[in-house]
């Protein structure tokens, strides 16, 4: 890495640093307003911002010119309230104080309670790292698979997502058999899965081939273990509600691709 790289890295994990203290400063609710009109004022104007309308305008051909541009702010207002919540993600449970509505409460407990290895699926929905955050405070900590930063000097950020006493496990052959060795042991994972991987799996994806990671599947089939869906939704501001669904049941093959 070149001297001038280093620096611009740095000088980048140092702003956030000020960001992020600044946030931290904010009661929670104002921390995610603010986050949000800086998002929806900021992003839409962004170049890669391109790249959600393009995407948009295929998946959903009928959709006029300014329904894509309101959903394009919406993306924006939540991903701006997402990096603002992020210092206060360990204030407080976010069940118990009423901060996230949780439903399906009773699969989560079956995944704590069966005395095996199990996985808790979900996307990048709403502030996706409630859902490791509750998963702890229901007793089913989940060691929480997650793509590393391209810049190193950002990994600090990585402790506020832990789950309990879990570990974070980077993507990439060693968090593989990390990830292995954890559900040999009977542990949980909990995977984001909706995220590109050039040397993954066509699956088709509102009509199209998209590149996907099977490792959520290989899992599944090597432990025989219970696969979990969830989902998180960001209801007012920066309250949510996560929905955990039963445990999605699988037909065994002779075709192990498919």
């Amino acid at each position: 890495m070149t001297r001038r790289r280093q620096f611009a890295l740095r000088a980048q994990s140092a702003l956030v640093r000020l960001v992020f203290g600044l946030a931290r400063l904010l009661p929670l609710d104002q921390a995610s307003a603010i986050g949000g009109a800086l998002g929806r004022a900021i992003g839409p104007r962004l170049p890669r911002t391109q790249v959600a309308r393009r995407n948009i305008a295929r998946a959903f051909p009928e959709m006029t010119p300014a329904a894509i541009e309101a959903v394009v702010r919406g993306m924006w207002d939540n991903l701006g309230r997402t990096a603002f919540e992020y210092p206060h993600l360990h204030d407080r449970p976010l069940i118990a104080s009423g901060r996230v509505e949780l439903r399906g409460a009773e699969h989560f407990d079956a995944l704590r309670d069966d005395g095996g290895a199990g996985i808790l699926f979900s996307a990048h929905l709403a502030n996706w790292e409630v859902m490791g955050l509750c998963a702890a405070e229901r007793g089913a900590p989940l060691n929480l698979v997650y793509r590393a930063p391209n810049n190193p000097f950002l990994n600090w950020l990585f402790r506020h997502r832990q789950s309990g006493d879990a570990e974070m496990i980077p993507k990439g052959s060693a968090g593989a058999k990390r990830a292995i060795e954890l559900l040999r042991k009977g542990a949980h994972l909990g995977i984001l899965v909706d995220q590109k991987m050039n040397d993954g799996i066509p699956v088709p994806f509102f009509g199209r081939p998209a590149m996907t990671a099977p490792a959520l599947a290989l899992f599944a089939l090597r432990f025989d273990c219970p696969v979990v869906p969830a989902r998180i939704e960001r209801l007012k501001g920066a309250r949510f509600r996560l929905s955990v669904f039963p445990a999605l049941r699988f037909e065994r093959t002779a075709d192990r691709n498919a």
